[in-house]
Parts: C-alpha cells; sequence; structure tokens
C-alpha cells in the first residue's frame, strides 16, 4: 500500500486535521515564476474538500489531496517555470453591494510539476481576472483507473481536478 492511499477513517481525521492546521500557517507564496505572491486562502482548502459547493469529494480522493498540500508550498516556492495554462470564461462568485452575485469572468488556471522526496505532483494556482493569484489544487500526478487497476494521469478540467 503507497503512503497516499486511504487507510480508514481514524487515519482520515488525523491527516484532515494535520493538513489544516498546516495551511492554516501558509499566507502566502513568493511564486519566482510570478515575481509575486500566490495565497492560500479558504478556497484553496476548500476545493480541496469539495468538487462543487454541494458535492464532496470522495474521502480517497480528499486523503491524497490533503497527504500532499505540504508539497504545494514548497513547489510554488522553487518554480521558475510553468507546465500548462488553462483559459476560460466562467461564472465566479464575487461580492458587489454587500451581497453574492455569480458574475461571468476570465479565469486563469496556472499548472505547476514537480518531483519532491519521489513524489510526482502538479500544483494548479487559479487567478480571477480583477484578482489576486491563489492556490486552487494539488493534484497526486497520476491515479489509479478502478477498472484496470493501473495508473491514469489526471487531467481535462482543471476546475474540477
Amino acid at each position: 500500500m503507497g503512503k497516499f492511499n486511504f487507510k480508514d477513517q481514524q487515519d482520515f481525521e488525523k491527516v484532515r486535521t494535520d493538513a489544516e492546521a498546516f495551511y492554516t500557517t501558509v499566507e502566502k507564496i513568493r511564486c519566482p515564476y510570478f515575481g509575486s505572491d500566490v495565497a492560500f486562502n479558504a478556497k484553496g482548502l476548500r476545493h480541496l474538500k469539495f468538487k462543487t459547493d454541494g458535492q464532496a469529494r470522495p474521502h480517497t480522493d480528499q486523503y491524497s489531496r490533503l497527504k500532499l498540500i505540504r508539497y504545494a508550498s514548497e513547489i510554488l516556492k522553487l518554480s521558475r517555470t510553468m507546465q500548462g495554462i488553462w483559459s476560460v470564461r466562467r461564472f465566479e462568485e464575487q461580492k458587489t453591494n454587500s451581497r453574492w452575485e455569480r458574475v461571468m469572468k476570465d479565469v486563469a488556471y496556472y499548472e505547476f510539476i514537480a518531483v519532491l522526496d519521489s513524489v510526482r505532483v502538479k500544483v494548479i494556482v487559479k487567478e480571477v481576472a480583477g484578482g489576486e493569484k491563489h492556490f486552487w489544487s494539488v493534484i497526486p500526478f497520476w491515479g489509479i483507473d478502478k477498472n484496470t487497476s493501473r495508473r491514469i494521469l489526471h487531467g481535462g478540467n482543471p476546475e474540477h481536478d
């Protein structure tokens, strides 16, 4: 069994509390590629736990992401090159006149891939037009196909990966 594989509920709770404690200690990271800071706000942590607002990720998915969270800040601190960018127009929540509204915005997802401690990890940074760059996700660079038990690459839609 790999070190990022889900074991049991008790282990999951420990990993979750440790990851949340670590995440709250990181406010922002200076990224050499951008030449500016990348914020580690509540949006990124929420995305690790939920695919969309009403749909929680399975514990097995959360487990591997939460175990990898410590690598995200290191990768962004060291990254001088970006491996991919994905630009879309989508509805984003924005506070206007003391209320939240969904507004169509340009959104860019920046992808950084690195190997640290023999672990290959993909880190996604999200930037909504007119806003700051913030950590969005950390993804094990491979997944396991449930039908064939073979490694598969995550890809496709960074909003949900």
